[in-house]
């Protein structure tokens, strides 16, 4: 299994961006998703996830309190993806953005997590 992260980008305060991060391999359910970060000198985060849903409802959301109201978690089970979309960027919200999910690979695996490379997020004041 393997995660795919993209769109991280240099981008002027109050500015957007969105992140993508795909999976791929060998997948039988693909459960929560999420979105962590790593500011320089400090420690990696939780930004937001999203649990797996059912086919009528949405997954629930969770938000760090910093980015509440800016930033909104999405997947799409179809594509075994998760998008974060950026909104009034702040210098503070410079990090490397890293995509993260709990995988089962068949049907009486409880799940893994597995990490997505980073991408970088850089916000100039």
């Amino acid at each position: 299994v393997q995660l795919q992260a993209s769109g991280g980008g240099l981008v002027q305060a109050g500015g957007s961006l969105r992140l993508s991060c795909a999976a791929s391999g060998s997948i039988f359910r693909l459960n929560a998703m999420g979105w962590y970060r790593q500011p320089p000198g400090k420690q990696r985060e939780l930004v937001a996830n999203i649990d797996s849903g059912t086919m009528l409802i949405s997954g629930s959301t969770n938000y760090a309190d910093s980015v509440k109201g800016r930033f909104t978690i999405s997947r799409d089970n179809a594509k075994n993806a998760v998008y974060l979309q950026m909104n009034s960027l702040k210098p503070e919200d410079t990090a490397v953005y890293y995509c993260n999910a709990d995988i089962s690979g068949d049907p009486y695996d409880y799940g893994k997590t597995y990490w997505g490379k980073g991408t970088q997020v850089t916000v100039s004041s």
